[in-house]
């Protein structure tokens, strides 16, 4: 029995003095926990960004620096509108599967349209257009909405729907079409500390984006609803009101787009948001953002539209035509969702 009894003392020991090798794992863990996270790449923006720089580089090597720099130039000037209609469909697609905004390129149109018609080329004006420019594009966003949640039509199939009555109104309101104030050409044309005014006014909604994102309440349900709906309803999210509100925005700044493409470009036409279709959600897809929801990054639509204009200058530079460009952006967007589903697999 003592024997016994001296045994089980001498097993009990050890345990009661942990070794050397015991103290260390907090540190090694929170060591393996960073190489994690950096293996696993959990700033996905980070892909476009560097992507876009390759670009640069390559317009760099093929032309020379001055041109590269040219691109560049352009590029904060153009490539803002799909920052633009980027975040917006970011917004939507963060909502969660099958959330998408077909409807954008129609709500620019007839944003612009109608904004720029109000104005009558009187700077006095201005303030007016714009005000019933966005309350179009509220309007838009909130028909949308309805028709996913009043008559239970998938979003893809609703907006795209509305997007051809949309489009329809806009014919209507095009006649005898105006140019823009001159003191909105001049905004959207000048300059503030060496960049573009539109580029300013991106980089401050982009910023007011991510703290919406981040630091609300509506951010946090949204980050929800995304990942999983009835779990977000059971945790108290108001579900629909979020669901609303993404629409809402996306069409706001879609119609802000289309008031923006008027003015830099000295007039609204019926087909200025034809090609923001697939590029709004090319850049939310290149971006980083999940296609399946729950997770958005503004930076990455930023980096993700620089990398499409940049490569899309390129591809203008070699005279390959629009169909060769929509062919590339479809393939980038099949290789990236490709890519990210393999990653989730092997996690």
């Amino acid at each position: 029995m003592s024997d016994t009894h001296e045994t089980s003392h001498r097993n009990a020991e050890p345990a009661s003095e942990p070794s050397p090798h015991v103290r260390e794992r907090p540190d090694e863990s929170g060591a393996a926990a960073s190489a994690s996270r950096l293996a696993s790449m959990e700033a996905p923006w980070l892909w476009s960004v560097v992507g876009a720089v390759l670009v640069w580089l390559v317009t760099v090597g093929v032309f020379s620096f001055s041109i590269a720099g040219n691109v560049v130039q352009t590029a904060l000037v153009f490539a803002i509108f799909m920052v633009f209609v980027g975040l917006g469909q970011m917004i939507v697609i963060t909502a969660g599967p099958g959330n998408v905004d077909l409807s954008m390129p129609s709500a620019i149109a007839l944003s612009g349209v109608v904004g720029v018609q109000l104005m009558k080329s009187d700077n006095e004006l201005v303030i007016v257009g714009i005000a019933v420019a966005l309350a179009v594009g509220i309007f838009v966003g909130l028909a949308n909405y309805l028709l996913i949640r009043m008559l239970r039509i998938p979003p893809i199939i609703a907006t795209l729907s509305s997007s051809f009555i949309v489009q329809s109104v806009a014919i209507t309101q095009s006649r005898d079409m105006p140019p823009p104030p001159p003191a909105l050409q001049a905004f959207a044309n000048g300059h503030f500390f060496g960049l573009p005014n539109i580029t300013w006014l991106a980089l401050v909604l982009s910023a007011l984006l991510a703290v919406l994102l981040h630091r609300t309440v509506f951010g946090r349900g949204l980050s929800a609803l995304g990942q999983n709906e009835r779990a977000a309803w059971l945790a108290g999210v108001k579900v629909e009101r979020v669901r609303c509100m993404t629409y809402l925005l996306s069409a706001t700044l879609a119609a802000l787009t289309g008031l923006l493409l008027a003015a830099v470009s000295g007039g609204a036409a019926l087909d200025m948001g034809v090609e923001y279709m697939l590029i709004s959600i090319a850049v939310v897809v290149i971006g980083g953002t999940l296609v399946t929801g729950g997770k958005a990054t503004v930076a990455g639509v930023w980096g993700a539209s620089m990398f499409l204009f940049l490569s899309n200058a390129i591809l203008n530079a070699v005279g390959a035509g629009a169909g060769v460009r929509s062919v590339a952006y479809g393939l980038l967007i099949i290789a990236v969702v490709m890519i990210a589903g393999g990653r989730r697999a092997a996690r």
